[in-house]
């Protein structure tokens, strides 16, 4: 058959009906950024042309993925590097500068060009097989309270508070009530092994929302899909496609690598952490915790933000809501597809995709932020110090810094100075060196800017 021959289904002990509700159920976890990225980046571009290039870009990289590595990721313009594209790049560092979305998206594109490049000298891929082990795991468990934080967050039911930072949120509203009562239905219908159960929860979730909607008790933007603007304006693409500035990147070659770096830092790391912790969860580690095709993976993710920037959105990254999927079952490059398709079809159905709520997607959240923390079982807490103690930096670091790069700065960080002042480094490989390094010019990167 076709699709077990291109994406080896029985090899992976999954079927195609398994593997495309793990695809609608990537989707639906992550569909929130066909919203958020038009909103941030339209601060200073084309809005309808933002959303038509987070839409056209996420789904070639999303196939790029599916068939060149056939793993379940899925990718679309990274939070946190939109925002640094929008409010840091344009508005802060460039203000006063004409366009300066075209600077930035030459960045970006510049950015794409370089991960290429480096893929084919398996620099990233040496980089993820090079992390210890243990500190895998350390990721993985970070990465499942980074975004079960993100589910709170995004259902209200964790909120900003002066005194204690994040306090408990109002269960007066019904954002919260509607995201609790959509992770009980998904708990529930996970106990009798559905494999469904998080997509069934989104949707019941989004229901139900549409119901407070209508009696009156839930008042924010509607939930029901308005389709009465039609379809998209495919023109509205031409006000972002293409639209570079590589004149003021020469001449100002300095403020341009700058710009450049921390896109390149930042896509760098998070996406490692992604995709390790994706791997892990998935069972796709081989025996020495490796992860078999991994340049093809992080090929996947140059080429796509090389093609983004074409188009006209920020860096294109592997998205951590892949776990989403990949928690009702996803293994393979069809659940990837199937979120593809699906970011086509939401270009003429925007409007029904776009109807979805944080609220209603965040029990998926916090449900697979559960699946991943049950790494942290993996995590060797007796033996070498490096290795138990970095594994808790990532996982501390990442949700209490909002920032899964800075949960590995801090992992690596730690395991190479533990080891070096533990009579031990001479078992510090030369890619762990490199990282190191790296991850000292990113710090006083950091340090110079808020100067």
């Amino acid at each position: 058959m076709f699709l077990e021959r291109i994406f080896k289904l029985k090899e992976h002990n999954t079927t195609i009906k398994t593997e495309i509700i793990a695809g609608i159920t990537t989707f639906l976890a992550m569909a929130y950024i066909l919203a958020v990225n038009p909103t941030i980046l339209g601060t200073v571009m084309d809005q309808n042309g933002v959303f038509l290039a987070t839409a056209i870009a996420s789904a070639l990289a999303t196939f790029v993925m599916a068939f060149l590595a056939n793993y379940p990721i899925a990718l679309s313009s990274g939070m946190g590097l939109n925002a640094y594209f929008a409010y840091t790049v344009c508005m802060s560092d460039l203000k006063g500068v004409e366009n300066p979305y075209k600077i930035a998206l030459t960045a970006v594109f510049v950015e794409g060009i370089i991960f290429v490049i480096l893929s084919f000298f398996k620099f990233r891929e040496q980089i993820i097989n090079g992390i210890p082990t243990n500190l895998k795991y350390g990721i993985t468990t970070g990465i499942g309270l980074f975004i079960a934080l993100l589910g709170l967050k995004s259902a209200g039911i964790t909120v900003s508070n002066e005194s204690t930072l994040i306090t408990l949120g109002d269960f007066s509203s019904p954002e919260m009530v509607l995201a609790l009562v959509g992770l009980i239905i998904i708990v529930i219908l996970s106990h009798f092994k559905l494999k469904s159960a998080v997509l069934i929860g989104i949707i019941s979730t989004w229901l139900l929302g549409i119901g407070a909607e209508l009696i009156g008790w839930y008042e924010g933007t509607s939930l029901i899909p308005d389709f009465s603007n039609g379809l998209v304006n495919f023109s509205s693409l031409s006000n972002t496609a293409f639209q570079f500035n590589f004149s003021w990147a020469a001449n100002h070659l300095l403020s341009f690598i700058a710009i450049l770096f921390s896109f390149l830092f930042v896509d760098l790391f998070d996406t490692i952490g992604t995709v390790v912790g994706i791997a892990d969860k998935a069972d796709l580690l081989d025996d020495n915790g490796e992860l078999p095709r991994a340049g093809k993976v992080l090929l996947s993710d140059a080429l796509g933000t090389t093609a983004g920037a074409c188009l006209g959105t920020s860096t294109i990254s592997s998205f951590v809501e892949s776990s989403a999927g990949v928690g009702v079952g996803g293994k393979t490059g069809l659940t990837a597809f199937t979120t593809g398709v699906l970011f086509l079809v939401s270009i003429f159905l925007s409007p029904f995709f776009l109807a979805i709520p944080g609220f209603a997607t965040a029990p998926a959240l916090i449900y697979v932020g559960m699946l991943m923390f049950s790494s942290a079982a993996k995590i060797k807490f007796e033996g070498d110090i490096a290795d138990v103690f970095s594994a808790y930096l990532a996982v501390l670091m990442m949700p209490l810094t909002y920032s899964i790069a800075n949960g590995i700065m801090f992992g690596i960080l730690a395991w190479v100075i533990i080891k070096s002042f533990t009579g031990k480094i001479k078992t510090i490989s030369p890619i762990m060196w490199i990282i190191f390094v790296l991850f000292f010019f990113r710090i006083v990167t950091l340090a110079t800017h808020f100067q």
